[in-house]
């Protein structure tokens, strides 16, 4: 492929298949020891998919031949065919039972996300609450279900990755160039997992690339990726930002958070002592 912008649209499917270990972040409240055990987990994790990915790709192309790869709408399904006959019925029950693994691992970080951003205060405040027998943040989760059934209008999974492949880049490429700017504006503070700043500024151009460049090939759907970041901005400025609402609306907003913990049973969580 000699299209350089084709080939940046590329790496939003590439990445899409790799992007858990971004995952693993929204989660390190829960884990013990997350100095020691987050950079464990997503080095082993990396490492493990990327030789699944890659043995997965060889047995792929050593079986079938270019045209037959090009020419087929589900690869795996084509190699099972030509190899397991019968038994090829089992790739996509296989995939499915993937699916749902990747779908629950998703709405269990995801979630985490909308919650952490609540309890600083950055969200609504129904999303900061947790269900008082499960100790789950219920409502965060719901949210993201509805707005993964939301994502589901679109039947071109290829724009759908484009979509919130370009938003989930762009968003992440602006956290990680907090990491320089931060070491560089406060560099007392301390740090308990500390990497060498080539890393955040590789980091960051590849992001540049990876952002930039389909802007210029699909300026539709990037588009819709910058619409998507910015359905945050009126929330954030109705719920959050804006202190002196009028009483009837505070009233209002207070009732529905109310009603909204009644059904859910929810309640906020205790505060963690400093």
């Amino acid at each position: 492929e000699s299209d350089f912008t084709r080939i940046a649209l590329s790496f939003y499917s590439g990445l899409f298949a790799y992007n858990g270990w971004n995952y693993l972040n929204f989660v390190i409240e829960e884990l013990q020891d997350p100095v020691k055990n987050l950079p464990k987990a997503i080095a082993i994790s990396i490492i493990l998919v990327t030789v699944v990915y890659v043995l997965t790709n060889i047995a792929f192309y050593t079986t079938l031949s270019v045209p037959e790869v090009l020419g087929s709408e589900a690869v795996a399904v084509t190699f099972a065919e030509r190899l397991y006959g019968p038994f090829a019925f089992l790739i996509p029950v296989f995939v499915a039972m993937s699916t749902f693994g990747g779908v629950n691992g998703i709405l269990l970080t995801s979630s985490r996300l909308f919650y952490a951003g609540a309890c600083e205060g950055q969200m609504p405040e129904i999303l900061s609450m947790i269900q008082v027998s499960k100790m789950t943040p219920a409502p965060a989760v719901i949210v993201v279900a509805l707005l993964s059934l939301g994502y589901l209008c679109s039947s071109d999974i290829f724009a759908l990755i484009n979509y919130v492949g370009f938003a989930t880049w762009i968003s992440i490429g602006l956290a990680v160039l907090c990491l320089p700017w931060l070491r560089w504006k406060h560099p007392e503070w301390n740090r308990p997992l500390k990497v060498n700043l080539i890393f955040p500024i590789l980091y960051i151009i590849a992001t540049i690339f990876i952002t930039i460049v389909p802007m210029i090939a699909k300026p539709k759907e990037t588009g819709i990726g910058v619409v998507i970041i910015l359905t945050g901005v009126p929330v954030y400025f109705l719920f959050v930002a804006w202190r002196n609402k009028p009483v009837f609306i505070r009233k209002f907003l207070g009732g529905v958070t109310v009603c909204l913990q009644k059904l859910f049973v929810v309640v906020t969580p205790p505060k963690k002592a400093v």
